[in-house]
């Protein structure tokens, strides 16, 4: 008489010679190691196999073709649109924060210089620490494509400066002397948001801004780039459904909302493999400036190949909605983002 094992699982009876449970498909041994648990994680949230290989060399050499395979009903042979994603972010924002801890150092003793410098209201001369100028000029130069800054903006603050150097000197709009006194003897915020400047009838948003700008003085800074590096993750996930809605509005009939998020996940971790690329070269030889915008402007290539390969659209069709849907992406939906991550990232910092 065969014997029979009872599932820990599901409960249900099943011979014992089984290795994995016929009703639910557990594994018969519950032998839960440390080495077992976290090859499940692994297996579970990174699955490091052949659909990964094989979803990358497609995801690389035939763009839009992996989202075509996969809205098509081709899905155990590749990696799931949001898993390909999320594991391809990982490893840049891991890459990304060796980068970002490096440049934040360099902002924050940047501003601090600009903390030590002697500031007093009402039209009183300011003393102009010229050091801690140049040192804030260095850092941003330094970390100038990090932090974002153009070479146009980067010349007209170089023209500020060696034009007016009083108009780069840091102002509260507060009598600096008096918040100190009163952070030295640790008096209660009230009082601190009062020396600010703060209205005693000021809102919660108000309240929670001069929190901030308090926290920011008090720390002269220290962080303020981590705390925007922190944010991007998050801002960009939501940015990807956005981009979606795009693709939504030139695509309407061939595909279903769902199709274009799938379509906008492989691009997106497309652009991040690209991004985790350069870091990694740029650790050995600096990639020159022409070479980024060349490669940046080759990700509307790409996704011009990709819309025609996942839509069906005719080569002047993909051609011209690339450039529109890259237009307004990178020209009115980031900026927005930008300003939405910097202000969310201060309140937060």
């Amino acid at each position: 008489m065969p014997t029979t094992e009872q599932c820990k699982n599901c409960e249900n009876f099943f011979d014992e010679s089984f290795e994995y449970c016929p009703y639910c498909g557990q594994e018969a041994a519950d032998n839960l190691t440390i080495g077992v648990l976290f090859s499940n994680t692994i297996d579970n949230y990174i699955s490091i196999d052949a659909r990964f290989f094989r979803s990358f060399g497609t995801l690389m050499l035939k763009p839009g073709v992996l989202a075509r395979r996969f809205v098509d009903g081709k899905r155990l042979k590749y990696l799931h649109p949001a898993q390909f994603y999320l594991f391809i972010s990982v490893i840049f924002f891991f890459i990304f924060s060796f980068t970002i801890r490096k440049a934040d150092n360099e902002v924050s003793e940047a501003i601090k210089k600009g903390f030590e410098t002697e500031i007093t209201l009402d039209s009183i001369p300011l003393k102009t620490d010229s050091l801690g100028i140049a040192e804030a000029k260095k850092a941003l130069k330094k970390n100038q494509k990090i932090i974002g800054i153009s070479d146009k903006d980067m010349a007209e603050i170089d023209s500020v400066m060696a034009s007016d150097p009083q108009a780069v000197n840091m102002s509260f709009g507060f009598e600096r002397e008096k918040l100190d006194s009163l952070i030295a003897a640790g008096a209660p915020l009230d009082l601190k948001y009062k020396a600010m400047g703060m209205k005693e009838d000021a809102n919660a948003f108000n309240r929670r801004f001069y929190a901030q700008v308090l926290k920011f003085y008090e720390k002269q800074g220290g962080g303020i780039l981590q705390a925007l590096y922190d944010t991007i993750p998050i801002a960009m996930f939501l940015l990807l459904p956005l981009f979606a809605v795009l693709l939504k509005l030139f695509y309407w009939k061939p595909a279903t909302f769902a199709h274009h998020v799938v379509f906008s996940f492989y691009f997106f971790t497309f652009i991040f493999t690209t991004f985790c690329t350069i870091l990694l070269v740029n650790k050995v030889w600096e990639i020159p400036i022409w070479l980024e915008v060349l490669i940046c402007f080759s990700f509307v290539i790409y996704l011009m190949l990709a819309l025609r390969n996942f839509y069906k659209s005719s080569w002047v069709g993909a051609f011209f909605k690339a450039s529109i849907i890259s237009f307004l992406y990178v020209l009115i939906i980031l900026p927005v983002a930008t300003i939405g991550i910097i202000l969310v990232s201060f309140m937060l910092y």
